[in-house]
């Protein structure tokens, strides 16, 4: 199985869409996707997710399967933190380099960081979307078991994802076996950036999930859309 996990498009979080820029990055995304031949179309239930999951669904006459613990409003009131200002923002938005400057961010506990002072859900929120990965890559056929895979329904599927930042990052962590601070530190991803996991099938019937590609944006270079991280850094 492939597995295409997607941040949705340059979004406006006021209203919970896309600016016309991310509607052309959604379409620009559809038609890459429709040649990979995606099988089955999973998305948050968020605006911005679901309006860049659509135009691939379309092309590929699928139908989106709405994920519930997708949502970016689960995973904002659990790894969000009030900074300086008085504002809120996301844990892992911090000075990524204070996560590994003494090594506590790949201990079992490393939700007692001192990074992660403010953000007391931390642990209960990564346990959350741990239970609800598990129990959706089992119905895809794969039951995890330690940092491994049993293969329940050995298949070639692909499967796409359409999700968010915050929760995008966190997914990966679990799903790679990555500790997160360390896995924050160290990747981000940006709008319709796809990653690519290979569960690739082993005579023992089991599997371990491979990254092929990481935010990967090609799609959004062939069709001559601005290649930007979050707006910001040209790449």
């Amino acid at each position: 199985m492939l597995l295409y996990i997607i941040r949705h498009g340059d979004p406006v979080y006021e209203t919970d869409s896309l600016t016309p820029k991310g509607a052309r990055q959604a379409d620009a995304l559809s038609r890459r996707l429709a040649a990979a031949g995606i099988d089955e179309v999973y998305s948050s239930p968020l605006g911005r997710a679901l309006m860049t999951a659509k135009p691939t669904a379309g092309i590929l006459k699928l139908d989106v399967n709405i994920e519930e613990w997708m949502s970016e409003d689960l995973a904002w009131s659990e790894f969000s933190v009030l900074q300086d200002k008085g504002d809120r923002g996301w844990l892992f938005a911090c000075q990524n380099s204070n996560f590994l400057k003494d090594g506590d961010a790949l201990r079992p506990d490393w939700y007692n960081h001192a990074e992660t002072a403010g953000c007391p859900a931390a642990k209960k929120g990564y346990e959350r979307i741990r239970a609800a990965s598990d129990d959706f890559l089992q119905r895809l056929g794969y039951a995890r078991e330690g940092n491994v895979y049993r293969i329940l329904k050995p298949g070639r599927k692909r499967v796409a994802a359409f999700c968010h930042h915050g929760f995008g990052t966190t997914w990966l962590s679990h799903l790679l076996s990555i500790p997160p601070l360390v896995f924050w530190a160290g990747f981000n991803i940006s709008h319709t950036g796809v990653t690519v996991l290979e569960f690739e099938h082993h005579a023992d019937g089991s599997t371990s999930p491979r990254c092929l590609v990481h935010s990967d944006m090609s799609h959004l270079y062939e069709t001559g859309l601005p290649m930007e991280y979050n707006n910001i850094t040209r790449i």
